[in-house]
């Protein structure tokens, strides 16, 4: 079987989300099927790290698709095109985008639809291409793999998709995360809080992630507890930070809340396994990749109780309503008094961890290939 991917997401050192999905369970697919022969589309020239077996054929594909009308062209022109040049008998597009205009049987994953909740939390010049192009790219795709059930359902429901076209893959912990040694722990926390304790955000900063109320609840928080924890902030500023810059600005507490900016790979697992506890009140996610980081490196975590991120808990994180800042502030408070209350949240943590697995996310994409 001839297999096209979409790999424009395999870029650089650091691969995050979509990208992240992409690498893990190409890496998989191409190592499980040694008989199928690979194309991955680029639309840049790429990384031979990238080129993950001899079994796979690399292939630039032109223009450079990083905005609307390079979107359409890209996968309107040259994906058909390269499609039905290199004969494939089936395309992979990993992103939630795929070419409306192949014949090629079509297996399609939607990560999210989160522009379809917060549509005002979009770079304008993309508001109205997803909304569009996704009901449609959901109505093309022969088969949909969902990232959690939450998304599959909300396909459902935003678009009116056929349930029976949509089976969920969930997602997966990459390599690294464990418990950390308390020696080493010591070690990063002289490196990134002074010594001190810490709860960990690790993100995109940006108001959909609602680090705004996070710092608000920290706050308060401090002012009850008059503990010396700090607050370490990991991730990339996006678009429309100004709730974050000014809750940070309104805080009493600056000296103690850390911006990190972006953590290498290898101090990551390192700052997860050495935190307090790890805080996700985020305000939506199709499912949520740091809560399984968490349970893997073994430390508690508090998140909130919509889209995905109650399905991905299960019961090893305490839930919050992400509106609510107050609740965010006992919910730390509750970790920070409570080591029995740890040790549970750990303990059903490492249960909760056995139902996602890269493994079992390429399982499911590669049944859904030889299905198609």
């Amino acid at each position: 079987m001839r297999i096209a991917i979409n790999t424009r997401f395999l870029l650089g050192e650091q691969l995050e989300g979509i990208g992240r999905y992409t690498y893990e369970v190409c890496k998989r697919l191409v190592a499980q099927r040694p008989q199928d022969e690979f194309i991955f589309f680029f639309d840049r020239p790429f990384k031979e790290a990238f080129v993950l077996g001899n079994n796979v054929e690399p292939v630039v594909l032109m223009p450079p698709a990083r905005h609307p009308i390079l979107w359409y062209l890209w996968f309107e022109w040259s994906v058909a095109r390269a499609l039905k040049k290199h004969k494939a008998d089936v395309f992979f597009s990993p992103d939630g985008y795929l070419s409306l205009r192949t014949k090629t049987p079509t297996l399609l994953t939607i990560h999210d639809l989160a522009f379809e909740h917060y549509p005002d939390q979009v770079p304008i010049v993309s508001r109205y291409y997803y909304p569009y192009y996704s009901r449609r790219f959901c109505r093309k795709a022969d088969t949909i793999v969902a990232v959690s059930e939450f998304t599959r359902k909300d396909i459902i429901k935003q678009y009116g998709t056929d349930g029976n076209k949509i089976r969920v893959c969930g997602n997966g912990c990459r390599e690294g995360f464990t418990p950390i040694a308390a020696t080493i722990q010591e070690e990063i926390k002289k490196k990134y809080s002074e010594g001190k304790a810490y709860f960990l955000y690790v993100g995109a900063v940006h108001p959909r992630k609602n680090v705004h109320r996070l710092i608000e609840a920290f706050g308060r928080f401090k002012k009850r507890t008059r503990s010396d924890v700090k607050l370490l902030i990991a991730g990339r500023f996006a678009w429309q930070t100004g709730p974050v810059k000014s809750a940070y600005d309104e805080s009493n507490y600056q000296s103690d809340i850390h911006f990190l900016g972006f953590v290498p790979n290898d101090d990551l697992p390192k700052l997860m396994g050495s935190t307090l506890c790890f805080v996700y009140p985020s305000m939506f996610e199709g499912f949520g990749i740091p809560l399984l980081e968490a349970m893997h490196a073994e430390v508690p975590f508090i998140t909130s109780y919509v889209s995905s991120m109650p399905e991905v808990a299960g019961k090893a994180g305490k839930l919050i309503d992400p509106l609510i800042t107050d609740q965010i502030a006992i919910a730390m408070q509750e970790v920070y008094e409570s080591e029995n209350l740890q040790k549970k949240m750990i303990e059903a943590g490492r249960l909760q961890r056995q139902k996602y697995s890269w493994e079992r996310t390429a399982r499911v994409v590669s049944e859904e290939i030889d299905r198609l």
